[in-house]
């Protein structure tokens, strides 16, 4: 039997996924979560920042990180550096300091570009699960599991699951984009 609800919740997976992406994009202002798809190679294993060291937001435009071992100080520069995040580490001992500028116009563009690549990605997985789920629906009827009029009926529904999941992505992504802009 076809159940179209294990590939809805595979969609709203992805756009849970794409949600948390886009909530680490910086919009201006401080925010720890900004941090959260950085990943540091300590101890032999990829972990967040937020394992290695405490992150706080002592005033809007400043992160502070306590890092717990002074070794991993340096990996976690690094990490911050390399991302683009557009951030510039300040060193102090066992404290890094991350002063967030404010969004010039040419940052805001490109950060735009950003949020609609994530959400193009977003929108390739969801078709990437209706695609899952239409080649599923057509052996169930090679295997005669279900009528044609079934296969039909369910690829229907799909599609209208497919296409609910993909305007949720697209507002999101103008939601966001208002906000990058908004000065």
């Amino acid at each position: 039997m076809f159940d179209e609800k294990s590939y809805n919740l595979k969609m709203d997976k992805a756009i849970e996924v794409f949600s948390k992406e886009l909530s680490s994009l910086r919009t201006g202002r401080a925010n720890a979560s900004m941090l959260d798809l950085i990943r540091v190679d300590v101890y032999g294993q990829q972990m967040p920042i937020n394992q290695v060291g405490s992150i706080t937001t002592p005033e809007p435009r400043m992160i502070n990180i306590q890092i717990w071992d002074a070794n991993n100080v340096p990996l976690v520069d690094a990490a911050i550096k390399k991302s683009d995040l557009g951030l510039n580490p300040q060193i102090d001992g066992q404290l890094i300091r991350l002063p967030v500028p404010e969004l010039n116009e040419e940052r805001r563009i490109e950060i735009k570009k950003i949020i609609k690549s994530i959400g193009e990605k977003c929108k390739v997985s969801i078709r990437n699960i209706r695609r899952e789920a239409n080649e599923d629906l057509k052996k169930l009827f090679k295997d005669k599991e279900i009528g044609e009029d079934d296969e039909k009926a369910h690829e229907k529904k799909v599609q209208i699951i497919t296409d609910n999941h993909i305007k949720s992505v697209d507002d999101k992504v103008a939601s966001k984009e208002k906000e990058i802009m908004t000065i």
